[in-house]
């Protein structure tokens, strides 16, 4: 295990303490225990018709749906603020059918139109999608683009994009508030929304509270609370009429994710993070009572963008599409924005053993595959380790980088040396569970400036190798490749009441969001959709 720069946050146990406190939950941190339901209480510390286990776009869209047809919420978050990884999202909201935009533009659609559309074959994510669910989703797709209208969301006035294939448009609401100065963050215009809209309606949300275990009735079985830390002690909450999940997924829980793929250890980081983890308690705490996962496949299938190649290098969190800056109020947990609009022809991709996996320039299942495989630590098989960019002063220049804090992280993912050995030397991350060997650092250099001298990759087939590592100073990055979104979950029913493993629904309690299976459809119109689903059910309970 590497030494950490504790006055740069990142001293592990330091960074778990101040984390939680802030209310930002981290990647690396161990899960919490959840073997049983938690025992009815004597007496609760909330009480409402509807309780609902995070505030992000799912569980906002619920407590909408709930308020409108009569019912009292309580929301609990555990961030600070609300939002989830919504916030920081692009945006994308694929709602058609019909609606009002679609019809202002003189696109044709229908939910029929929709339905079809889920049944074909392309792209592969969608053949392991629940064919009940995927009715819903069509059925309900146009009423809800016209309810987060009707709920101040405010969309740009024009056609972004339209996914033919589907049906459906694109929709881009207006971004505002945003925690990150990137500009493409356009889910905040949903959020902030969305969360007036539940506060003008009489929802109470209670942040820095974490939702840990569920409550069931001792007689009927029937799910009637949970519990929430909060500030070290341990409230009970009841929801009378029924309580729904929408922790978010579960990426940033290791031991989870790993359920699905054993390759996916510690040193992959998540998309969102450091503002919003996605921590599966929804699902660990709904498995202890008997819930069944679904759609598993959808979650590690070579479709899709489940995992990602880093984009700004240099820095711990590097997804493509969020870029820290140091005017983010949470720029002291991201530390560095990283270094951006990486030509991969001056760098290349070495593991932690100093030698190169694959052709830097590609992004496609088979680089993640390589990138993920073994990669010389004796007692670690399983997952690929820490990625490095082996760069030099050249293409330093040649970029137009600016290679110092705050756009890298020297307190373990930005190394610069004068020689390439002393640079292997100086590698020195938690993730990093071997001693890169300067031998080998040195000897993948040597022959990647032959391959340029040549022309021809003869190892990985780069096309037209072009630049040499060779003027000091030398730097590695942190370009570790980053898991995207959960596109599985619980398993619910077209009400979205969770199944137990007998395939029966488990009285009072509810999933929405990427707490949910079934539904593999990338972006915030299925949280939505599903969680107006959730809210609408449980209130007629």
């Amino acid at each position: 295990m590497g030494k950490a720069d504790s006055s740069r946050g990142l001293n592990r146990r330091d960074f778990v303490k101040t984390g939680i406190a802030a209310g930002i939950s981290v990647q690396a941190l161990p899960v919490l225990a959840h073997s049983a339901p938690a025992a009815v209480p004597d007496r609760w510390d909330h009480s409402a018709d509807i309780i609902i286990a995070g505030a992000g776009t799912a569980g906002l869209s619920a407590a909408i749906e709930a308020l409108d047809h009569g019912a009292s919420v309580i929301l609990v978050e555990e961030n600070y603020d609300c939002g989830g990884h919504g916030m920081v999202s692009g945006g994308r909201v694929n709602l058609g059918g019909g609606t009002s935009r679609q019809r202002a533009h003189g696109i044709e659609d229908s939910a029929d139109a929709v339905f079809e559309d889920w049944l074909r074959h392309e792209p592969l994510v969608e053949r392991y999608a629940d064919r009940d669910l995927a009715r819903v989703y069509a059925d309900l797709s146009a009423e809800t683009f016209e309810w987060m209208i009707e709920n101040g969301v405010v969309f740009q006035d024009e056609i972004l994009g339209a996914d033919s294939r589907n049906g459906r448009t694109l929709q881009w609401p207006i971004y505002e508030e945003l925690i990150t100065s990137y500009p493409t963050r356009h889910g905040s215009g949903l959020l902030r929304a969305l969360e007036k809209s539940a506060r003008a309606k009489g929802a109470q949300i209670l942040l820095l509270h974490k939702m840990r275990d569920l409550i069931q009735d001792p007689d009927s079985g029937r799910v009637i609370g949970f519990t929430a830390l909060h500030e070290g002690s341990t409230l009970y909450l009841r929801g009378t009429r029924g309580v729904i999940l929408a922790t978010g997924g579960h990426t940033s829980n290791v031991n989870f994710r790993r359920m699905f793929d054993p390759r996916l250890t510690e040193e992959y980081q998540v998309a969102g993070e450091p503002w919003s983890a996605q921590t599966a308690d929804g699902e660990i705490a709904a498995m202890a009572i008997g819930a069944s996962l679904w759609g598993t496949a959808s979650q590690t299938m070579e479709a899709g963008a489940w995992i990602s190649k880093t984009a700004h290098i240099g820095c711990q969190w590097g997804y493509s599409s969020l870029w820290w800056q140091p005017d983010s109020p949470i720029f002291d947990k991201a530390r560095a924005s990283g270094l951006s609009d990486v030509n991969w022809q001056n760098v290349i991709l070495v593991k932690q053993n100093g030698r190169r996996f694959h052709d830097e320039t590609g992004g496609g299942h088979d680089f993640f595959a390589a990138a993920l495989s073994y990669s010389g630590d004796p007692n670690k098989k399983n997952g690929g380790g820490p990625i490095w960019a082996i760069f030099d002063a050249d293409a330093v220049a040649r970029q137009e980088w600016d290679p110092t804090p705050p756009n890298v992280d020297p307190a373990g993912y930005f190394f610069s040396a004068g020689s390439l050995t002393e640079l292997a030397g100086k590698i020195d991350n938690p993730h990093q569970t071997i001693a890169m060997p300067g031998a080998a650092l040195e000897e993948t250099v040597a022959r990647y400036n032959s391959f340029v001298d040549a022309g021809v990759d003869e190892d990985f087939g780069k096309r037209n190798p072009r630049y040499k590592i060779q003027t000091p100073p030398f730097h590695a990055a942190w370009s570790t490749p980053i898991l995207h979104d959960s596109l599985c979950g619980l398993r619910v029913d077209t009400r979205c009441r969770v199944m137990n493993l007998r395939g029966e629904p488990i009285a009072g309690l509810y999933a929405a969001g990427e707490s949910m299976g079934g539904f593999p459809q990338h972006g915030l119109g299925r949280c939505a959709l599903f969680g107006r689903v959730a809210g609408r059910d449980a209130a007629s309970a």
